[in-house]
């Protein structure tokens, strides 16, 4: 069976498409917010992708999964830092439900995600 391509991996494509949106949000923040929380929120959002993508590229499905738990790690960082953001008032209620949504989705598939490497690891 041939191995798919990284960017064919829907978690990998819906995180790089949050990582996008969390940079467009904070870019219009003023100096304060984006030195101060911006910095932090566009790292971990970032970091979901960077985390898939080495722990894809390591072929190995202990590390795979060990870098996928990271992933999640960030994931669930990004969620806090959304919510801080909007109880901040730097973004508004419908940017944190659309943005929190996609989190969420995200969170889901990549728990499936983890669950289909387990069950490699498990053979």
């Amino acid at each position: 069976m041939e191995r798919k391509d990284l960017n064919d991996l829907e978690i990998y494509q819906i995180s790089m498409q949050i990582g996008d949106e969390v940079w467009d949000l904070v870019i219009e923040w003023d100096n304060f917010a984006k030195n101060s929380m911006g910095y932090q929120i566009v790292r971990s959002a970032d970091s979901i992708a960077a985390n898939i993508s080495e722990g894809y590229g390591r072929y190995f499905f202990k590390e795979n999964r060990q870098f996928s738990y990271i992933a999640r790690g960030s994931l669930y960082e990004t969620k806090t830092f959304l919510l801080k953001a909007k109880r901040r008032k730097l973004v508004s209620e419908a940017v944190f439900e659309k943005m929190d949504a996609e989190l969420t989705t995200l969170a889901k598939r990549l728990n499936a995600y983890i669950a289909y490497i387990e069950s490699k690891l498990n053979k």
